[in-house]
């Protein structure tokens, strides 16, 4: 059987427990028994030479394990005598045999298996009579690496897991990384670093944060090391894997194929356990490479008190730009990644992450959003940009972008960002798999990347300074223009005014005296109201000039206004009027209205003033630059902020179509619908006409 037979088949086991388990639970039986028939095929050949050894040296020795993982030549080992087939010749004991044969596992492998927390599912199954039928399934699959190498083996469980998603249809931003994508992005990581890799003791580390089944970890050692299909950079390379995944089924199944690849199980090690963002399993560590897909649009509320207390250290935490929207942590995990780059003096690091689309704009100027990407341009960190295809992933058909950053820019590059739109670089699949209809075959994942090693502008790539998709945000601010008439309809809107309601609220303590303070105030109210109700109804076009006189009216009647009253009065009264004269402070400074207050955003390159003055005054001759509102990090008027619209740097102009051609369109339609409507009221006469 080809891989996609072999998960059919396991997929198959489904129709076994549907009645015993929900669908969502299909993962608890399938997942762990397909790890354990991996295992189980693994260590068959040297099965009896652990039994034997620990025989001969148990007892004898106090630490086994060396000599145990030297007899099955793997850094795991299991020394039950069971195994899937002679579980299975004792069915009236098999729960139980089971259990055994997963107890007899090495610790470091016992660790994976846990993880699936399979003794319930153990004791499911058997009380509904399934184990044998399940475990008989699987044991004809044979998941043996000369039969099922180890990169087809991560294939398949992101099928499996693919299916589980379908099934349920939920999670999709949680999907794994279809190869065709994790292969471009592994070379895109590695462009331009062939010469560094090639030679003998070359060491080099490869990090992925979230790294689900490890796929891109073990893709990204092929491509340095080669394989029977593909010739690498280096062969003699020393490739260390580091990773860290957050869900336990996922884990179990990356440590558990880790833990295949290498005698001494160096890479399984490596494989932390836990939430990414709140629990660094890799703290203090610097990486050569590092590589991500994190989730889309997941929030991160599960680890924010852990998250935040990181963001306080500043940048000596990971998280020292800024804090992204609570409801998507895709900028959290690129900035863990920027935080594990190796420095510059070091040989320095790449990375290569897939995202959304929301990473590049979302959040205004000061938003946490835009801090991220400035300090990741104006630190010269990003290096090319890839607008991907469409419906690329299994669970998403959404737009995705491939960033690549470095800290190690060639001169020639330094300072500078290169856009490439490989959003039309795909072929059709032949079957589609749940919303990947697209993939990108090799010879287009090879344009690509020789797109980004010329870093040449033509007709698929934009080159721009890092200051380019910076902006400073001003506040242009027009003066307030009030028209005030003590006309009936406005004295009304007083009673709206939180001050003049106030006036009939006590806060002493003491009954009879806050009914005194309440009475009080009514009667403040009333005299206020009567006064108002007796004064001119004059339209006034300068504040100023009605505040003077409502004041000697009132001084005159003996009222005495207090300013919170007065601003009160003069809100109710008044209304926006162009023609009105300015309002003005204390000072004699010009009031802003906020309701006219709009905002400008300025290219970091060019002068506010200049800007403002061109851009604005022509059309606005009385607005000014509210020049209190600065940044906080340049403390120069305005908030910088950075976006990058991609879609505008590649947008063409497709004229409209021809009138001609759209009153002939209409026409067509108007007369399919008058042929259907004769159609129907003939086809109704005749009927009438049968009935009669």
């Amino acid at each position: 059987m080809n891989h996609g037979e072999i998960v059919s088949f396991i997929w198959g086991v489904a129709d076994l427990i549907r009645d015993t388990f929900k669908r969502g639970k299909y993962q608890d039986v399938i997942l762990p028994l397909t790890v354990l028939r991996r295992i189980d095929s693994v260590l068959a050949a040297t099965k009896e030479k652990v039994l034997q050894t620990n025989a001969k040296f148990k007892g004898k020795l106090e630490n086994l394990d060396p000599q145990l993982r030297k007899a099955s030549g793997f850094a795991f080992y299991n020394t039950s005598r069971y195994d899937f087939e002679k579980l299975l010749a004792d069915a009236p004991n098999l729960a139980a045999n089971l259990r055994n044969y997963i107890n007899g596992f090495s610790p470091n492998m016992r660790d994976v298996i846990e993880k699936f927390d399979f003794d319930n599912t153990i004791t499911k199954l058997d009380e509904a009579g399934l184990l044998f039928k399940v475990l008989e399934r699987f044991k004809i699959v044979d998941l043996h690496p000369d039969r099922v190498p180890n990169p087809i083996m991560g294939t398949m469980f992101e099928e499996l897991i693919r299916k589980f998603n379908e099934a349920l249809n939920e999670n999709p931003g949680e999907h794994f990384t279809p190869r065709d994508v994790v292969n471009l992005m592994v070379d895109l990581l590695l462009c331009g670093d062939e010469e560094q890799i090639q030679g003998e003791g070359v060491v080099r580390t490869v990090y992925d944060p979230c790294c689900g089944s490890g796929g891109m970890l073990t893709i990204a050692k092929e491509h340095i090391l080669g394989t029977e299909k593909r010739p690498g950079i280096n062969p003699l390379a020393d490739i260390h894997i580091f990773g860290q995944e957050v869900n336990p089924e996922t884990w179990a199944i990356s440590k558990s194929d880790m833990l295949m690849l290498h005698p001494d199980g160096h890479d399984a090690d490596n494989i932390a356990f836990g939430s990414t963002l709140s629990n660094d399993g890799h703290l203090g560590k610097h990486f050569d490479y590092l590589i991500a897909n994190p989730p889309y649009g997941k929030d991160w509320k599960r680890d924010e008190d852990e998250v935040r207390a990181e963001h306080e250290k500043g940048y000596a935490g990971r998280f020292g730009a800024g804090l992204p929207r609570i409801s998507d942590g895709q900028l959290l995990f690129l900035q863990h990644m920027l935080h594990h780059m190796k420095p510059t003096s070091k040989g320095g690091s790449r990375v290569a992450i897939i995202m959304n689309g929301s990473p590049l704009f979302t959040g205004d100027a000061g938003s946490g959003e835009s801090e991220i990407r400035r300090w990741i341009l104006e630190n010269d960190r990003l290096e090319a940009l890839i607008a991907m295809p469409e419906q690329l992933f299994y669970n998403t058909g959404i737009a995705t972008y491939v960033w690549v950053l470095t800290n190690r820019k060639a001169e020639e590059r330094a300072g500078k960002v290169l856009l490439i739109d490989a959003s039309s670089f795909w072929t059709l699949m032949r079957k589609s798999l749940g919303n990947k209809r697209r993939e990108i075959p090799p010879e287009k994942a090879a344009e690509i990347v020789q797109l980004v090693r010329d870093f040449k502008e033509g007709e698929y790539c934009k080159i721009f300074p890092t200051a380019h998709f910076g902006y400073r945000k001003i506040t242009v601010e027009r003066p307030l223009r009030l028209n005030l008439c003590a006309k009936k309809e406005r004295i009304k809107r007083l009673e709206e005014e939180t001050a003049f309601r106030n006036l009939v609220v006590s806060r002493k303590k003491d009954a009879k005296a806050r009914a005194i303070e309440e009475e009080e105030g009514r009667r403040k109210q009333k005299e206020i109201r009567k006064f108002l109700n007796d004064f001119p109804e004059v339209l006034y076009k300068d504040r100023e000039a009605f505040s003077k006189d409502l004041e000697k009216a009132a001084k005159s009647s003996g009222i005495k206004l207090s300013a919170s009253i007065m601003k009160a009065i003069l809100s109710a009264l008044s209304e926006r009027d162009e023609t009105a004269e300015i309002c003005r402070d204390k000072e004699g400074h010009p009031e802003a209205d906020p309701e006219l207050r709009d905002t400008e955003n300025v290219p970091l390159h060019e002068d506010i003033e200049a800007f403002f003055e061109r851009e604005v005054k022509p059309y606005v001759p009385d607005a000014w630059i509210n020049t209190a509102i600065r940044d906080q990090k340049d403390g120069m008027v305005g908030r910088v902020g950075y976006e990058i619209n991609f879609n505008r740097y590649f947008y063409k102009y497709t004229p409209p179509r021809p009138l001609e051609d759209i009153d002939a369109d209409i026409r067509a339609i108007e007369q399919d619908i008058v042929r259907m409507l004769a159609e129907i009221t003939g086809s109704a006469q005749r009927e009438a006409e049968n009935g009669k």
